[in-house]
């Protein structure tokens, strides 16, 4: 698996799995432990998804060595604050089964991030966490956070796909040496990915499917993407992307796809902001 080097020197998988909206207990599981199974080695989750459990169980059924698995969660709104976001960490924790954590992300922008953060840092020096991490944080949240605190966030996991490219945040990013993580890499089949002809006509002269095109794209451009899918085919399908390279001719005409906008959530959106930070959870 290729793998990124975080700013801390720990390396991480390029090619993930993510479980959002996989809500059936059993389905997370199966899908969880098909895709361990294909040769995935990051999972990604989040409390508020609430499938921590079945993911736990699936690395347990496995029996893949915890040290080649790099698991993601996430702090909810609810639990954002230093006290409540130490909590939230163990709660996640033994709902995983696990004893550590690879990568642990502030979810959303919003509440006591820096209570949250400096909770972060702590469980970090402790060895708990091997990576910490953000999502979803603009430019000005993710300085902001920079500026006032020790640590750099490691990962900024921001929706990413080909028709919201991320360019100038993704530059903005690495210049502070905060590796882009993908959400969303496949625009959760919105403007009609699978169809667009730019995309279907360069995933023919590979002989790939659009997904794997735009998942390849994502990787060559040094992004972690993290796919979600609940048909084992396509899990597999979403695996075999490192056989193949996009030119640069190609990685142009995919460029010019991009909208420089959110299709899928505006955190800039005050009705959105409002409905997230209101959204509860049952740990």
């Amino acid at each position: 698996m290729q793998t990124v080097t975080l700013n801390n020197g720990v390396e991480m998988p390029i090619l993930g799995f993510g479980v959002y909206q996989i809500n059936d207990e059993d389905v997370c599981e199966e899908t969880v432990y098909n895709a361990l199974v294909e040769g995935y080695r990051l999972i990604d989750t989040a409390a508020v998804y609430e499938n921590e459990e079945a993911v736990g169980r699936a690395i347990k059924r496995s029996g893949v060595p915890r040290e080649e698995i790099f698991v993601t969660t996430k702090l909810w709104i609810q639990d954002a604050g230093y006290e409540s976001a130490k909590k939230a960490f163990e709660t996640s924790l033994k709902k995983l089964q696990l004893d550590y954590l690879d990568l642990y992300l502030i979810h959303m922008p919003f509440g006591d991030i820096h209570g949250s953060w400096r909770a972060l840092e702590e469980l970090y020096c402790e060895g708990k966490i091997r990576a910490i991490g953000v999502s979803n944080f603009l430019n000005d949240r993710l300085m902001d956070l920079i500026v006032h605190h020790k640590i750099v966030p490691a990962v900024n996991q921001v929706e990413t796909h080909v028709f919201t490219q991320q360019i100038e945040n993704a530059q903005f990013m690495k210049g502070h040496n905060v590796q882009v993580g993908s959400w969303g890499p496949l625009a959760e089949g919105k403007s009609n990915i699978f169809s667009n002809e730019i995309l279907v006509s360069i995933a023919e002269k590979y002989h790939k499917s659009v997904a794997q095109v735009s998942l390849r794209w994502l990787i060559q451009r040094g992004i972690v993407a993290i796919p979600k899918s609940v048909h084992k085919e396509r899990i597999i399908e979403n695996f075999n992307i490192f056989n193949f390279e996009l030119s640069e001719e190609d990685m142009k005409k995919i460029a010019t796809l991009d909208t420089k906008e959110s299709l899928i959530l505006s955190l800039q959106d005050p009705e959105n902001v409002e409905q997230l930070s209101n959204m509860k959870f049952h740990d």
